[in-house]
């Protein structure tokens, strides 16, 4: 069967290729891929920055962003064979550590989890995928195509969680949101921001075109440029970008009592503008919170699948920018300035 593979830490090495069917022993459900996101993750794969192909095996199987249909599943169980599935990117590690144990291994402590596409286990860019029931989270049938957005989904899922867990731990009444970023993650932050009844405004560098129309279409307030005119003012702050600057002006934009999440991954050894002693002192006299989010557990899987399915399908619909067959999965790979989500069609929906 057909699969985009990659060496990881190999700049440019990623490949159409052909690869043996799953094995058995990869897990009791056998899922039809139909198609796979495309982000930032990937691309940072693709050229070379990280990844861990499985033991034993130079290549990996690119992609973690699934949407598949079941073909084959056990008898009894709450699968069946043509159920749409997204399945779970991180499981856990084989101790387990007490996090993995009880469910939780996107806060594993020791490290030896695995992902798929990322770390020692492959991911989804092929035709055809084992996995067994517990890590494959069923989809409304209405969802269709647009269940490929549920990864992304879960990250947002995440944050809320922690930032409601945060916020409650005083009177709380959370009343606007600032979202750092327009891309796939910002936006969906705002939808699930909006479904809360939360008053949105969403910062990002261009100021025409379909972000900020996606931004007025959710009711939401879409600001261009600089984050200084917003200090103060956000009672929950979410930072999509990982930009360092913007990490640190997003903190000083939450409000007394603000909470801020970060979910961008920033680069390491940048020097930056912003007086931080300024921010550290608001933190402390202001009870701010700033917490980081990454990856998802079950829970967060089943909650970024119910806001999907609250959404307006259409608006979720102007999200994916560009389809792209997987014969031709490298122009996914190359970002387009007008791209939000880009995905690989790779089976029939």
């Amino acid at each position: 069967m057909r699969a985009v593979t990659v060496i990881p830490k190999t700049p440019s090495s990623a490949t159409l290729a052909e690869i043996p069917e799953p094995d058995e022993s990869e897990g009791s459900v056998l899922v039809e891929t139909l198609a796979v996101g495309v982000c930032g993750t990937d691309a940072e794969i693709v050229h070379g920055d990280y990844g861990w192909s499985p033991p034993g095996r130079s290549a990996l199987v690119l992609g973690h962003e699934s949407l598949g249909r079941v073909a084959e599943a056990p008898a009894g169980g709450e699968l069946h064979a043509g159920d749409l599935v997204v399945c779970i990117v991180r499981r856990p590690d084989p101790v387990p550590c007490y996090a993995c144990a009880v469910g939780q291994w996107d806060a594993c402590r020791n490290g030896q989890y695995t992902e798929h596409g990322i770390k020692e286990i492959d991911g989804f860019m092929r035709e055809r995928y084992r996995s067994n029931p517990d890590a494959l989270v069923k989809l409304e049938p209405s969802l269709s195509s647009l269940g490929v957005l549920l990864e992304p989904t879960t990250v947002v899922a995440k944050a809320w969680a922690q930032l409601e867990a945060i916020g409650n731990r005083a009177a709380w009444k959370p009343e606007s949101c600032l979202v750092v970023g327009a891309g796939p993650i910002g936006l969906l932050a705002a939808l699930l921001a909006r479904q809360r009844g939360l008053a949105v405004t969403v910062v990002d560098q261009v100021d025409k075109g379909l972000k900020p129309d996606l931004v007025a279409a959710l009711g939401g307030t879409y600001h261009q440029g600089s984050l200084d005119s917003l200090k103060g003012s956000a009672d929950v702050v979410i930072e999509c970008t990982g930009v360092p600057d913007l990490v640190l002006q997003s903190i000083a934009a939450a409000a007394i009592g603000g909470v801020v999440c970060l979910t961008g991954i920033s680069p390491v050894g940048t020097s930056e503008s912003a007086d931080f002693g300024d921010i550290a002192r608001q933190m402390v006299l202001g009870n701010t919170t700033v917490v980081g989010s990454v990856n998802a557990n079950r829970d967060h899987y089943e909650a970024g699948a119910q806001a999907l399915h609250a959404a307006d399908p259409e608006w979720l619909g102007r999200l994916i920018t560009r389809r792209v067959p997987i014969e031709h999965f490298d122009q996914a790979l190359q970002r387009s300035p007008d791209d939000v989500k880009v995905v690989i069609e790779i089976g029939a929906a």
